[in-house]
């Protein structure tokens, strides 16, 4: 049986290892708890329902993944650096996951948005609010760059709308297919989006 202090923590990475392994509709509080080694009665202590555990495991993840994107798109490097930097990290997350598991696992934001987006509002509306921030993150680097004169688009906002897309596309493809060479193409697309061509994906 969990301890009384790190019961949360064990029913949050319970929730984070199950919504990343299967559809979030099958998943039971009563799974939930036996992965976590918890009682019910620890369940409910800390999370009203299912739903309330899922925006908790979402912020959770966030909060790790935008110190991460943070850190990788605001380093003083040029956006082409940064960007390759940043798909290389996602590649290398998948190709953790399938070795470790024997399955791509996704992007736990990419697949509950599939699933939830006609039913959940809550979760949907925290998750339309990650997607927002990220091509916000995004956004800023491209922004830099067309400071600098790295780059010249015509709506920095929409490029890194394209680019955040982009990424969520070929990590469900990689998922699809079980295979992370799949977001090898994320490298080329973006630099397209950015105007730069095959130049920039050769150097």
């Amino acid at each position: 049986m969990g301890r009384k202090s790190d019961a949360r923590q064990r029913i949050l990475d319970a929730g984070a290892t199950l919504f990343g392994q299967r559809a979030y509709s099958t998943i039971g509080v009563a799974e939930i708890c036996a992965e976590a080694d918890v009682p019910k009665g620890s369940f409910y202590y800390f999370f009203p329902s299912k739903q309330a555990l899922a925006l908790a495991v979402v912020d959770e993840h966030w909060v790790w993944q935008r110190g991460q994107w943070m850190g990788i798109l605001t380093a003083p490097e040029p956006i082409v650096d940064r960007l390759r930097a940043l798909f290389i990290a996602t590649a290398e997350m998948q190709s953790a996951a399938l070795k470790g598991t024997g399955a791509v696992a996704g992007c736990l934001f990419g697949n509950l948005a599939l699933e939830v987006s006609a039913q959940d509002d809550p979760l949907r509306a925290r998750l339309q609010e990650i997607f927002d921030e990220q091509i916000d993150i995004v956004e800023g680097a491209i922004r830099e760059a067309v400071t600098a004169g790295e780059v010249s688009v015509a709506s920095p906002r929409e490029t890194a709308r394209s680019i955040v897309a982009q990424i969520e596309g070929m990590i469900l493809f990689a998922k699809l297919f079980n295979d992370p060479a799949q977001l090898d193409q994320l490298w080329q697309n973006s630099m397209k989006l950015l105007g730069l061509g095959d130049a920039a994906v050769a150097a």
